[in-house]
């Protein structure tokens, strides 16, 4: 069995997997020893990859490496089962290379968008023949509120709402439909783009706020909140054969 551990900017997703079946996901806010090893002792692990979007937690590897035969610690040197394009690979987040290597896990022999929606917002694009070629990044939903806030004098701070206007008629919700909408549009028009040019596009949306923007969009998406983890668990597998 597997464990795969994805360390974003606000928490620790964890993964179980037997083979290629998620079997178990767990969210931490922190790094959880205690909690890790209740995981090691239910189940039988043998192999662990851990990625992190910020600076590796070096007595975190050592913990790992004690307590699981082999850990793989994901860095732009891995070895993976696509064709990296990025012209930087070392400044690539690992959050979007495990996405896009999910998608094309998912989705074999297609062009994929993944959208991936959380703290930052960004746009991967892998071809049908395993080829990245690259992506964007943007301001997540929260992080947009909280400008509009911070660098105002009189805007309020705002929580965001599923369900909002087109237009809104009082200022609380005029920030929560202009940024929710503003997303919605945006994500449509990446996907109607993209489909000039690849009209066998498939697009996959995930990441912490996909909740807000999933059944929203004119285009058809597939949802998948694990894509991160699946990602991570097919570069693991793919590094121990």
């Amino acid at each position: 069995m597997n464990l795969c551990i994805d360390q974003g900017n606000s928490s620790i997703k964890i993964g179980i997997f037997d083979q290629n079946k998620l079997v178990k996901t767990f969210v931490y806010k922190k790094f959880d020893r205690k909690s890790i090893l209740s995981t090691l002792h239910n189940f039988s692990i043998n192999h662990c990859i851990y990625s992190s979007v910020i600076k590796k937690n070096a007595s975190a590897i050592a913990f790992l490496k004690k307590n699981i035969p082999h850990v793989l610690v994901l860095t732009h040197e891995t070895p993976l089962p696509i064709e990296n394009k990025y012209h930087t690979p070392e400044t690539l987040g690992k959050d979007r290379l495990a996405a896009v290597v999910g998608a094309a896990f998912l989705m074999p022999n297609f062009d994929v968008l993944v959208v991936d929606a959380g703290t930052a917002i960004t746009f991967d694009f892998i071809d049908a023949k395993k080829n990245y070629l690259g992506g964007n990044i943007d301001a997540g939903l929260e992080l947009r509120l909280k400008a509009l806030h911070t660098f105002t004098k009189k805007l309020p701070l705002v929580k965001p709402v599923k369900e909002v206007p087109l237009l809104a008629s009082d200022t609380e919700m005029a920030l929560a439909a202009g940024v929710l909408n503003g997303i919605i549009f945006e994500i449509d028009s990446y996907i109607d783009t993209l489909k000039i040019e690849y009209p066998r596009l498939s697009t996959f949306l995930t990441g912490g706020s996909s909740i807000f923007f999933e059944k929203k969009l004119k285009n058809s998406i597939f949802a998948e909140k694990n894509l991160v983890l699946i990602g991570l668990n097919y570069i693991l597998q793919y590094n121990a054969q």
